[in-house]
């Protein structure tokens, strides 16, 4: 299939299977916005769970790189603080499909 007959969300599944991204990174190799990226990271999720291939969406927890939180509430997401430390030196969820 050619990627200009890919929809935006199988070309980031397809991104996904080949290694792990954050959704900045995925943003701009997708030319979406962060926000965007997990919006749709949703719905691949869902997606990639009904098939039989046992294929799943893992997320690695957004961090906190002064005291190293990373029990967030919601794993898509960008947080833009750490609620334990208030520190904004957050690091975003890495996504990738296994």
């Amino acid at each position: 299939m050619r990627e200009a007959d890919e929809t935006t969300r199988q070309r980031l599944a397809d991104a996904l299977r080949i290694e792990p991204a954050t959704p900045s990174e995925l943003a701009v190799q997708l030319d979406l916005t962060p926000e965007s990226v997990l919006r749709h990271a949703e719905h691949v999720s869902r997606s990639v769970a009904g098939t039989e291939t046992d294929e799943q969406v893992l997320v690695a927890p957004p961090t906190c790189r002064d005291c190293g939180f990373d029990d967030f509430d919601d794993l898509l997401n960008l947080p833009s603080r750490c609620p334990n430390c208030k520190s904004e030196s957050v690091s975003e969820p890495t996504l990738t499909i296994e």
